[in-house]
């Protein structure tokens, strides 16, 4: 079984330099006779924003769940340092709490409803604090679930998918948003995504998993806002669909 979250493995031979947040290797997952992890190797540095890519089924939720501690199936060398916050596709906000206690929800501060409320404060919420789930905009939902992972001050935040069943103009609204948040806060990021102009737009590096394993990775190095139709990115977008199996 794989170090659970938060341990060190016992070798710091293969470790770069810099402590990293997320380090793995050889790390395996079966389901009965199939193999969705297949010894894959991954290290995020501090404050990298990461973009994984990848087709259905091909084990993005699964490494997101290993690194978030949700899967102690997992074998192979499993190294995070946290603390570590989740959102994910559905807000998963509790519908019997209004906006600021599902922020505060499980908050270990001594004043947790201040905190919480300065976390609305920063994604724009802060009128809605009282409101109840159900009143919500999908962008608003999502807004809280940034929130309450915020709120944690995390050293790692895990994004699985959280924008898929936005409209396009909120999802632009919430790259924003999720960019200016990152750059203030400065955690790692490893954002699970199937749109590739997305991934373009977000991260330092972007990587493809394909039979359980990194099958393709690359720097983004254009300065942000991104330029979609720069001749850089134009061929970067290019190697991604192809790795993707995407003529």
């Amino acid at each position: 079984m794989a170090p659970r979250i938060g341990e060190l493995i016992d070798s710091t031979r293969d470790h770069p330099v810099a402590q990293p947040v997320v380090y793995t290797r050889d790390l395996t997952r079966e389901f009965g006779v199939s193999r969705v992890l297949d010894g894959l190797d991954l290290t995020i540095a501090p404050g990298e924003f990461v973009a994984l890519l990848g087709r259905s089924g091909s084990g993005k939720s699964t490494l997101l769940r290993a690194i978030a501690g949700l899967d102690d199936g997992v074998t192979g060398a499993l190294e995070v340092e946290g603390p570590v916050a989740v959102a994910f596709q559905e807000p998963r906000l509790l519908p019997w709490k209004s906006v600021l206690a599902n922020t505060a929800l499980g908050l270990d501060a001594k004043n947790p409803k201040q905190v919480a409320r300065q976390a609305l404060d920063e994604v724009g919420l802060t009128d809605h604090a009282d409101a109840w789930p159900v009143t919500l905009s999908g962008g608003q939902a999502q807004r809280v679930s940034l929130a309450r992972a915020l709120v944690r001050d995390p050293r790692l935040l895990l994004l699985d998918e959280p924008f898929s069943a936005l409209d396009a103009l909120t999802r632009i609204t919430m790259h924003r948003l999720v960019l200016s948040l990152w750059q203030r806060h400065r955690p790692a990021v490893l954002l699970v995504t199937h749109d590739v102009d997305e991934a373009l737009a977000l991260a330092d590096r972007v990587l493809v998993l394909r039979d359980g394993q990194i099958a393709f990775e690359s720097p983004v190095e254009s300065a942000r806002p991104r330029n979609r139709d720069g001749a850089e990115l134009v061929a970067l977008r290019t190697r991604l669909l192809s790795a993707l199996g995407v003529d």
